[in-house]
């Protein structure tokens, strides 16, 4: 194919001008490198030329003009180079890349003139691939690859027209878009070229240089949106193929680079200063878990919890923000496959973030194979608060609280909903604070939608006997266990340290984490809830001196705000093992969360 190529021009005869025959143009340098190479191994006067507006062109030459016209139709007929291939007089060229080293030629090749050469045959250039590398250890999946994609050129003003009654309805609505934000489009995004459209596109034409027929051609199609995609230079988006999670899609891989698999994730971690993160998710699976994943991918700390979120029957959708992040999953499930991917960007780059998340999600393609779940065995840098290697998201502070109604209201301590951005109970429920007393340390907790516990308090009106065996129900250790725990102890006084008639003193040894959890006697009534240990004048009390605001004192309270309690003055005696299903049945872990 070169000798047969450089034959052809050997007969060019020398002109003062010359012009390229125009193959191709890409919209990264790192494209336009993989597809120069392939040519270059098929042609000689291969150049490779930028053109402005983040778009790069390969072409061939500089020929004759006749020389290059006859070159032309010779080899789009043979189908050696793309159909629209076009001449192009090089007056957009700029820097070249390649070759590499070499300046850009401007004018035709000086060659001694010869006869006519006989036709050229010239075999088909196949659509370049890049196949994953073989690796020695079989069981190890290779890493994703990039594939090229041709772009397709510029076209004569016949062609523009026949190119353009191509176009599916998302690219003519890209365009329209493109146009809308160049400040030349006003009307709807609906795809339909009509009088609006192409009077915005004649004077976008006029504007920029191009003779205003209304109808853009190839290359103009490419500058308008190279300029609309300008926001994503340095993102270096390239179409990347993962055999292992058997999922294709564009992939800014000049901020984020592969680290590895976590299943169900393949990992794209930062490469720079951008906190950028992308995950491809892959799993066998069926509805059931996929709902699962929906309910984990919000315990993360990649998922803030502020965001729109949306599960249909085979799919979900969730989005999170907060000041430090953006963050936007994606998951389907098809065919026994549950497949999607995460983006995660920084907060307040969001012109940005927005377009690359259509591209993203424009070239999200499921192809064979799922991702094997056996892939990375445990290893020693397992931890309770990782998920596949991610941070699962930490509540600011963990008590305990208790049902009181059948609605779900729950009663807590004023020391969990202080300083929150929201609140929640058993970690998934949202709540809001309808009722606070400061001076007893309770507050009452409401569910943004309603819920129906198992159990509720039932408080205990009677004088309990000094002594008595007691019990707190609380989450000791935050949400670390997925239970409660019962902590026994005694009741030392009625009153507090000081004679005060709404306090209890108890004997038992408490953590942080049973604070706002019931206090029970021994019929399973509630004689209170525990409330923070005391730092007295500078005096630390002992470990097992705790107390607990009294039941009459907090039914007053729920009184005047007009909430409704059981009660009983009734005192009895449960076994410990039906006190422990009844604590379980009513006691709530509440979190106070950014």
């Amino acid at each position: 194919m070169a000798a047969a190529l450089a034959g052809f021009a050997g007969v060019a005869a020398a002109q003062d001008r010359g012009v390229w025959v125009q193959v191709e143009a890409q919209p990264t340098l790192g494209q336009a490198q993989t597809r120069v190479r392939a040519y270059a191994g098929r042609f000689e006067d291969v150049n490779g030329y930028y053109l402005g507006g983040g778009w790069y062109g390969i072409a061939l030459g500089p020929y004759a003009p006749g020389d290059a016209a006859a070159l032309l139709a010779r080899l789009r007929s043979s189908g050696a180079i793309p159909a629209d291939s076009f001449i192009a007089d090089g007056q957009q060229f700029q820097s070249q890349f390649w070759p590499i080293g070499v300046g850009a030629q401007t004018a035709p090749q000086d060659l001694p003139q010869t006869d006519p050469a006989p036709e050229v045959v010239v075999p088909e250039i196949a659509q370049l691939e890049i196949t994953q590398p073989e690796i020695a250890d079989e069981q190890a999946p290779a890493e994703p690859v990039v594939v090229a994609q041709p772009v397709v050129p510029d076209e004569t003003a016949r062609e523009a027209q026949a190119s353009e009654a191509l176009l599916s309805r998302p690219e003519r609505e890209l365009l329209q878009t493109a146009l809308q934000w160049a400040g030349y489009y006003n009307a709807a995004i609906d795809g339909a070229f009509g009088r609006g459209t192409r009077a915005s596109m004649a004077a976008w034409q006029g504007d920029n240089g191009f003779e205003p027929t209304g109808i853009l051609t190839t290359r103009q199609r490419a500058v308008l949106l190279g300029a609309y995609n300008a926001v994503l230079d340095g993102l270096d988006l390239q179409l990347v193929r993962d055999d292992a999670t058997g999922i294709e899609m564009q992939i800014p891989t000049g901020v984020v680079t592969f680290s590895g698999y976590e299943p169900p994730f393949a990992r794209f971690d930062p490469s720079g200063e951008l906190d950028a993160t992308v995950l491809l998710i892959s799993q066998e699976g069926d509805q059931s878990r996929l709902f699962g994943l929906y309910e984990i991918m919000q315990t993360l700390e990649i998922v803030p919890p502020e965001g729109p979120r949306s599960r249909s029957t085979n799919s979900f959708e969730l989005e999170g923000i907060d000041g430090r992040i953006h963050s936007t999953t994606y998951a389907a499930l098809a065919d026994g496959q549950i497949k999607g991917f995460t983006l995660i960007w920084p907060a307040g780059d969001e012109e940005r973030r927005t377009r690359l998340l259509g591209l993203m999600r424009a070239s999200f393609t499921p192809v064979a194979g799922v991702l094997d779940p056996a892939l990375r065995p445990p290893g020693e840098d397992q931890a309770v608060d990782l998920i596949s290697g991610l941070a699962v998201r930490k509540p600011i502070l963990s008590r305990s609280g208790f049902y009181i109604d059948a609605r779900g209201t729950a009663l807590t301590t004023t020391e969990v909903v202080d300083g929150c951005g929201s609140i929640t109970l058993d970690s998934d429920h949202a709540a809001q604070v309808v009722l606070r007393d400061d001076a007893l340390g309770i507050a009452v907790l409401r569910p943004q939608t309603p819920l129906a516990p198992i159990g509720v308090a039932v408080f205990q009106t009677g004088v309990p006997r000094l002594q008595a065996e007691v019990a707190v129900s609380g989450y000791p250790y935050g949400g670390v266990l997925a239970m409660p725990a019962l902590t026994f102890g005694r009741l030392a006084d009625i009153r507090g340290l000081n004679g005060e008639d709404e306090v209890k003193r108890l004997t038992l040894t408490a953590q942080p984490g049973d604070v706002g959890g019931p206090v029970f006697d021994n019929s399973g009534a509630v004689l209170g809830m525990l409330l923070p240990r005391r730092i007295t004048q500078g005096q630390v009390l002992p470990p097992e001196v705790g107390f607990a605001v009294d039941a009459g004192a907090i039914l007053g309270a729920l009184d005047a705000g007009g909430i409704e309690a059981q009660t009983t003055d009734t005192i009895s005696f449960m076994p410990p093992e039906t006190l422990t299903r009844r604590a379980a049945d009513m006691t709530v872990l509440v979190s106070c969360w950014d």
